[in-house]
């Protein structure tokens, strides 16, 4: 049997081409389902042997111990290798297909006030390179409602515009989709001044550096996302920002913002590059938990207590 998750570990990062960090988490849960299976009385771990039975106990082991969130990623994990035992015949069906994913708790975005969003864009200090770039790279996350993996992929030609507006060419998907993304007045203008001090961090490239790559580390390559992570962590004291809010935090409080003004939610699942409109109809209920909490404590009503002995 571990011959075969060597195989299926090894299709992953060669056919599939799977990251590192994947890999690393396949081969963690594979490695757990299979002692658990060891452990069993009476079992053979042989491909053959792979059942429905075996990996509902799998599961069942880890009910109590771990969220449904980490448990779904489990079964998804012995999804993969059951699909690639079918493709290769080892199995004839896939017994996993008959397990039902757990339900997963979905919890509303962290959005942050727009207020909180304004103090943290202009937190940087804007007068040396990196504090520019980490402003450019903060607007960039709120004013166009970006992904971190999808602000680290942007290359120089994908941005273009005039002086106080901007538009941004996203890559996104396992298919390179791609949508067009305006960046308003402070965006442009706080993008254009980073590009005026860009050189300085390729200047400092080990190598080649990354001369394609919009944003740079302060070698000059590449900015990473974890890098993009330390970034808001860095700036988030100065607005205030509980620990709890990444950078995907700003894309949740543009399209919460947008929504608070009357956007349109097609415009929004537009903007954010949503495959399906429930995707961004999370941010409905981000907004009504606002109005709810405004009510609470702007309306006289709302304040009224009951009559005593009621």
């Amino acid at each position: 049997m571990r011959q075969w998750v060597e195989r299926f570990l090894e299709d992953l990062a060669g056919e599939k081409r799977s990251s590192p960090h994947t890999l690393r988490a396949y081969r963690h849960d594979i490695e757990e389902f299979l002692q658990h299976w060891e452990d069993l009385p009476k079992t053979s771990v042989a491909p053959e042997r792979l059942d429905t039975l075996v990996i509902r106990s799998y599961l069942a082991s880890l009910s109590g111990r771990l969220s449904p969130t980490s448990i779904g990623r489990r079964l998804s994990a012995i999804r993969s290798l059951c699909r690639y035992l079918v493709r290769w015949e080892v199995l004839d069906q896939n017994p996993a297909r008959l397990v039902s994913m757990p339900r997963r708790p979905k919890p509303l975005p962290v959005a942050p006030e727009a207020g909180a969003m304004e103090q943290l864009v202009e937190a940087p200090r804007a007068d040396t390179a990196l504090g520019a770039r980490d402003r450019a790279l903060l607007e960039v996350l709120y004013g166009a409602g970006l992904r971190r993996s999808e602000c680290v992929a942007l290359d120089l030609p994908d941005v273009e515009g005039e002086e106080d507006r901007m538009t941004i060419h996203v890559r996104h998907g396992k298919r390179d989709k791609e949508r067009l993304v305006p960046l308003g007045t402070a965006g442009a203008r706080a993008l254009r001044a980073y590009l005026a001090v860009r050189p300085k961090l390729l200047h400092k490239a080990r190598g080649e550096g990354a001369p394609e790559a919009l944003f740079l580390n302060c070698l000059g390559g590449r900015l990473s996302g974890r890098s993009v992570a330390r970034v808001v962590a860095r700036h988030r004291p100065a607005a205030g920002i509980g620990p709890d809010a990444g950078p995907h935090a700003l894309r949740h409080s543009c399209a919460t913002h947008m929504l608070d003004s009357g956007a349109d939610l097609r415009a929004i699942q537009e903007l954010l590059g949503h495959e399906s409109l429930s995707t961004t109809q999370r941010y409905t209920h981000v907004s009504v938990s606002r109005l709810l909490q405004v009510y609470d404590d702007a309306h006289p009503r709302a304040r009224k207590k009951p009559p005593s002995g009621s």
